[in-house]
């Protein structure tokens, strides 16, 4: 979940499409914690393997934060990054589309960190010789799933 004054107001209206929000809870454990801030993009396009903040579907004035895994027929697949906390889709089904307010770029608090790599970057840091730097990937903000990690050599 997520604390912020634009909960209740929404994105800002007019106005470079940006916005601070606060992490509350521990479902986003390890890539966020408790009390990190961060950097979020209204608007930004989403694709799966982002963060993204949006309006719960049952309570929207709640905004909450979690991983696009990918899109379904009624909306967005969003998850955890801890998969014991199941408050995301396997609760509430697809997000639909208006309910996805944007794109996380990056934590400001407490140690900055970039979470929304471009395609190519992404791309090379999953495939050829970056690839093999351990940790490489996560640490520039790629998503890389748990089974495609013990797949890996």
């Amino acid at each position: 979940m997520a604390r912020s004054a634009e909960a209740e107001e929404g994105p800002p209206a007019g106005g470079a499409p940006f916005g601070l929000i606060d992490v509350a809870g521990d479902s986003m454990v390890p890539t966020l914690r408790d009390g990190d801030q961060l950097l979020v993009r209204y608007g930004a396009r989403i694709r799966p393997g982002a963060v993204v903040v949006f309006r719960h579907p049952f309570q929207q004035n709640l905004l909450v934060v979690k991983r696009a895994d990918g899109r379904r027929p009624k909306g967005w697949w969003l998850l955890s990054d801890n998969r014991p906390v199941d408050s995301d889709s396997r609760s509430y089904g697809a997000v639909p589309d208006e309910l996805v307010l944007g794109r996380v770029l990056l934590r400001l608090r407490p140690r900055p960190a970039w979470l929304a790599p471009g395609r190519r970057l992404e791309r090379l840091l999953l495939s050829g010789p970056l690839a093999r730097v351990p940790g490489l990937a996560r640490r520039l903000g790629v998503w890389v799933r748990p089974e495609e990690l013990r797949g890996a050599p």
